[in-house]
């Protein structure tokens, strides 16, 4: 009734894992103990969850994890930081567009592709140069 089945990695779900690390910090079981009773064949399978999903730092001579501060919320940007955010998005919005730019000459110099032009839009080449 209580056999023991040796699993693959595979079968270890990420709730899987969970569980097992909350047993083990909770102390219903020692990591030896859960490796036991649940067939987790490798050795140091047990601590890495701990280590990875863990509350507490199972690194060696540590005792607890340090808590993390929270997140505080951020005052909204000032002008001028946001004047400076979207001039970058629109440098990063130009160089995006020289290079879409370039791909349809190229299919349409190299490959004979016809790409359509959107009405209502402006070409580049009735846009001014740089």
């Amino acid at each position: 009734m209580n056999q023991r089945v040796k699993r693959t990695q595979r079968d270890y779900t990420l709730a899987f894992k969970q569980t097992v690390v909350d047993q083990v910090e909770s102390g219903e079981l020692t990591y030896k103990q859960a490796q036991a009773r649940y067939g987790i064949q490798g050795r140091s399978t047990v601590l890495q969850w701990l280590r990875r999903y863990g509350h507490q730092d199972w690194s060696p001579g540590a005792t607890e994890r340090p808590t993390r501060s929270p997140v505080m919320p951020t005052s909204p940007p000032t002008p001028e930081q946001r004047i400076k955010e979207l001039e970058e998005k629109l440098r990063l919005a130009e160089q995006k567009a020289q290079f879409f730019e370039a791909v349809v000459d190229v299919m349409e110099k190299d490959h004979g592709v016809l790409v359509k032009k959107r009405s209502g839009k402006s070409s580049r080449r009735n846009a001014l140069p740089d």
